[in-house]
Formats: structure tokens, C-alpha cells, sequence
């Protein structure tokens, strides 16, 4: 099975054994972040830092400034590493070693767009902004969305994409010092916490035949077991999420969320991943793969985007799908897409390899050779950059055991 790495430009910038060191891991690929969201960072080995803190979502590359005259929102210019394109210094170093470069892509999940375009953002039935989520219903974020992930994409060297929250962002965000937690809420009540009421979205809902007040008031009601400090509907039972946002809502009223979410988030991927593949035509590269990090469910949100399996590798070249959790859940994630990939698609199992992290390196051999079994054709390790040594040297072992 071809195998990735998850990789920053800042692993590898600055760091001259950092691409010998990916290469040798056995990974033909790196999957290398060009557009990526704030975060903090630890770089067990780089030579001049140990933490990194990109305080904002930014690009790491110079965004053409032809492209982005005249529009809002437009991409933000990463300021914490010291090169005008880090991911081309990165992609390069690659390169160098025989490593393909992948650009790794952020969309709807934005803090710093959504503190300055407050209106471009989810707001739930309270009236609460989520100013990490942009809301891919309204036309201006499509646009930008469109525009950033052709960009970001089809840069020099880059043999394909991964495109991650491709799709509905809502509550559940890793977001520093989060205090979320109090409330048992659920997969089903983080999800109703997660519907957007902003003004397209109501008509939205009006649209596929419910009332947008009514339903906010449905909402709501749903939620206030769990605000009394009991659980929210089908709270703990992933497996059974949809049927209790039916019960929660009714089901007249989940119809319609699912028409107008559903549809919302079919369309916002397919436009999108026509808007790289015509950005890779213009560059001459008729076979440059578009996949999207996707997760199996529809209703679910986050970085993993909740798609219908045989829509979205209809159109798009293939998923990277999130496969923690243990043998159980791995299941769950890869088995809805074996269909579709028996048409030639890919289907990635993404395995978490960091053991700080929840992931578990020394049985990756097992894990792939389960996931293989489960119809996954590539694998995606979490995260080279972020592992220590003990963490690489069984993921090189394991690859070893692969070939």
C-alpha cells in the first residue's frame, strides 16, 4: 500500500536532515500543509526550535496578488517563518530525496476570517458565532473556499491534494484552552448545537419545507436536558446519531436539515473540487489527484466532513478517511466507501501514529493490514513532524513489515 506522511513546511525548513529522515521512513508521499489553520507545535528534532505557534490560519506560500485584488475574504500571510515560501522551500527539500509532495489544504475553519467577517460564520440556534467556522452555505466563503483551495492546491511540484474540512465546520473545535465539556452533549447534540441559522440558512430551511423558528425552538428543547446535566439525545451512540437527531427534531424537520445540509455541503465540494481540477488543467497537469478528508456520515462535521460516499468519489479522486479509534471504528469509517472504490477510487486510511497523541505506532502493521482488508488502497500517517523518535522508528519497522 502507498504510504504518506502529515508533514508542516516548519518540519522540514531550517531542518536539513528533516527530508532524509521522511524518506527514510519508507513514505513515497508527503502530504504537505500550504493553507493550514493556527495551531502549536512540537518539533522533537529541529535544530533551532522545539515549538512552533502559527498564531493564525494562514498560506504558506506568496498568495498571487492578481488573483485576490478587490476581494474579501482573501488568504493571510503566514509571519512566523523567516522564508517568503516556506512550502516551496519544503516541497523542494522533498523532492530532493524522492518524496512526492501532496499539498495538505484547510478550508472552513478559519478563526482569523471568521473574527473579521463575523457575518461570513456559523451561528447556532442561540445565537451564538462560531468565528472558527465559516459557513459554506453563504457565497461569499464559497468563493473564497473556490478560490484558496485552487491556489493552495496546484502549487510547483505538487502531484495532487488533500482538501480537509471540505464541509460543514460547527461546535467541536480544537481550540486553545477549550471549556466545552460541562454538558453531556453527544454526537447528536453537538450536532444541533452545530446547525447554522444565519440568514442563508433559514431560507434554507424554509426552502426544504421547515419553518427556521420553529425548528431554532426544536433545537433548543432538545438541548436543554443536556444544559439541566442530563444527556442529550442519543448522546454516547455514534452509531445511532442521525436516528436521534430524527427523534430530537422530528421528522419532517430533520428532512429538511438533511436536504438543505446535505445538498449545501455535496455542492460546496464538487464546485470546489472542479475549481483545483481547472487550476491544474491551466498548469498542464491533467493528473492531479483531488482528494477530500471525508468521514462516512453525512450530518457530521469538522475536518473530516461528512460525505455521501458514492456522491463525493463520483467527483473527486478519492478520500482520506479517519481511521483511530480501534478495529470497531475503523470499520465504521472504511466500510461505507468499499463500493465506491471498487470503481478505482482511493480510499486512504488516515492511522494516527504520534502515541502522545492517542496514536499507536507499534501496531500499525496490524492496523494497516486490517484497514487493507476493509478495502482501504493507501494509508495516511498522523504526523511525522509531531512524532518523537521511538514513534518513527516503529513506523519505519512497520512499513518494512508492508513492503
Amino acid at each position: 500500500m502507498r504510504a504518506s506522511t502529515f508533514v508542516y513546511p516548519w518540519d522540514l525548513v531550517g531542518d536539513p536532515a528533516a527530508a532524509e529522515r521522511i524518506a527514510a521512513l519508507g513514505v513515497r508521499q508527503a502530504t504537505l500543509a500550504s493553507a493550514y489553520h493556527s495551531t502549536r507545535a512540537l518539533t522533537p528534532r529541529h535544530p533551532g526550535h522545539r515549538v512552533v505557534t502559527a498564531r493564525h490560519s494562514a498560506v504558506y506560500y506568496p498568495p498571487d496578488e492578481a488573483r485576490w485584488a478587490g476581494r474579501a475574504p482573501r488568504p493571510y500571510r503566514q509571519g512566523w517563518l523567516d522564508e517568503d515560501d516556506p512550502y516551496g522551500v519544503a516541497a523542494e527539500a522533498l523532492a530532493a530525496v524522492g518524496v512526492e509532495t501532496h499539498s495538505w489544504v484547510i478550508l472552513a475553519h478559519n478563526s482569523r476570517l471568521g473574527e473579521e467577517y463575523p457575518e461570513s460564520t456559523v451561528v447556532n440556534a442561540f445565537g451564538d458565532r462560531y468565528p472558527w467556522a465559516p459557513c459554506v452555505a453563504r457565497p461569499e466563503v464559497r468563493a473564497y473556499a473556490e478560490a484558496l483551495a485552487a491556489e493552495a492546491a496546484v502549487r510547483p511540484g505538487a502531484a495532487g491534494v488533500e482538501l480537509e474540512s471540505c464541509g460543514w465546520y460547527g461546535l467541536e473545535h480544537l481550540h486553545a484552552h477549550d471549556k466545552i465539556g460541562g454538558a453531556a452533549l453527544g454526537g447528536v447534540g453537538a450536532l444541533l448545537m452545530s446547525l447554522c441559522f444565519c440568514a442563508v440558512c433559514a431560507d434554507g430551511y424554509a426552502d426544504a419545507g421547515a419553518d427556521p423558528e420553529r425548528l431554532r425552538a426544536a433545537v433548543r428543547a432538545a438541548l436543554a436536558p443536556a444544559w439541566a446535566g442530563a444527556s442529550a439525545p442519543g448522546a454516547g451512540d455514534r452509531a445511532g446519531e442521525w436516528a436521534g437527531v430524527v427523534a430530537a427534531l422530528g421528522e419532517e424537520r430533520a428532512k429538511a436539515v438533511a436536504a438543505w445540509r446535505f445538498g449545501v455541503a455535496d455542492a460546496f465540494q464538487r464546485a470546489t473540487v472542479a475549481a483545483v481540477r481547472a487550476r491544474a488543467a491551466e498548469a498542464g497537469r491533467p493528473d492531479f489527484r483531488v482528494l477530500l478528508h471525508a468521514d462516512p456520515a453525512p450530518h457530521r462535521c469538522g475536518a473530516n466532513v461528512g460525505v455521501q460516499p458514492a456522491a463525493v468519489l463520483s467527483h473527486a479522486d478519492g478520500v482520506v478517511v479517519p481511521c483511530a479509534g480501534g478495529a470497531a471504528a475503523r470499520s465504521a469509517a472504511l466500510t461505507p466507501f468499499q463500493g465506491p472504490a471498487a470503481a478505482g477510487r482511493t480510499v486512504a486510511a488516515n492511522l494516527p501514529v504520534v502515541a502522545g497523541m492517542g496514536g499507536s505506532p507499534t501496531t500499525l502493521a496490524a492496523d494497516a493490514a486490517h484497514a487493507a482488508a476493509l478495502g482501504a488502497t493507501e494509508l495516511r500517517l498522523y504526523h511525522a513532524g509531531l512524532a518523537n523518535d521511538a514513534d518513527l522508528r516503529a513506523v519505519t519497522e512497520a512499513l518494512k513489515a508492508l513492503d
